[in-house]
């Protein structure tokens, strides 16, 4: 795995009237990526945000753009979020038939490649792909909303990946997304996360964004 665990503030629950603020108090709290989630209203229930808020959040921060493409047919979207800004693109494997061709297309277009998988989908889905990626991402909620409850089952997962992980002698970081706080951070880094996606918990958390991230940065040290 690459490095150590590293915090991506998620702006689904950020205050879009105040958006280039927001992603600046993020940064000097301490985010190490802004994590910007594109969902179509097809493959969640949800319509949030594209390729336009990318460059805005790109003119706000020089941190890298982590975003997370919850659509269907996630290979007409790749190439304008990676001219947008985007520094890695996450797709679904539950989103694509032909995940090789899409990470390919990532890798492609000059970005980091990354797939997600879904509480319920096994991880055996992406094993063929593992060498090809920098990064898995695993749902610990299922996708659509902020502010949702953290399924603990999802942790035996990571764990197993952190272990196909060591086995192959891969550089692949685990990112967890869903319910990430105070109390679950340490439980996911102990499973085995390097990378944890904070929606709520920073852009909503009691004392502000900068404190919020410190707080967080400070539980996922306190491994539990």
């Amino acid at each position: 795995m690459t490095g150590a665990v590293r915090i991506a503030a998620s702006i689904l629950a950020a205050d879009f009237a105040h958006l280039g603020e927001q992603v600046a108090s993020a940064q000097r709290g301490g985010a190490d990526a802004v994590h910007v989630d594109v969902m179509d209203g097809r493959f969640v229930p949800e319509i949030t945000v594209g390729p336009v808020i990318i460059e805005a959040v790109r003119r706000s921060t020089p941190l890298p753009i982590d975003v997370h493409l919850m659509v269907v047919e996630p290979d007409r979207q790749v190439e304008r979020c990676v001219r947008s800004g985007a520094t890695s693109v996450t797709v679904h494997a539950e989103a694509t038939t032909h995940l090789h061709r899409v990470i390919q297309q990532i890798k492609d277009a000059g970005a980091r490649a990354a797939v997600a998988l879904n509480p319920a989908t096994p991880l055996g889905s992406i094993e063929p792909a593992l060498a090809d990626l920098e990064m898995v991402l695993l749902m610990t909620v299922n996708p659509g909303y902020a502010g949702q409850r953290f399924i603990p089952s999802v942790l035996s997962k990571v764990t197993q990946l952190r272990d196909w992980i060591a086995a192959r002698r891969l550089a692949l970081d685990v990112q967890v997304d869903g319910g990430i706080n105070d109390t679950t951070a340490g439980q996911a880094v102990a499973a085995g996360a390097t990378v944890l996606v904070a929606a709520s918990a920073i852009f909503q958390g009691a004392g502000g964004i900068e404190t919020s991230l410190r707080r967080l940065r400070h539980a996922a040290m306190v491994r539990t």
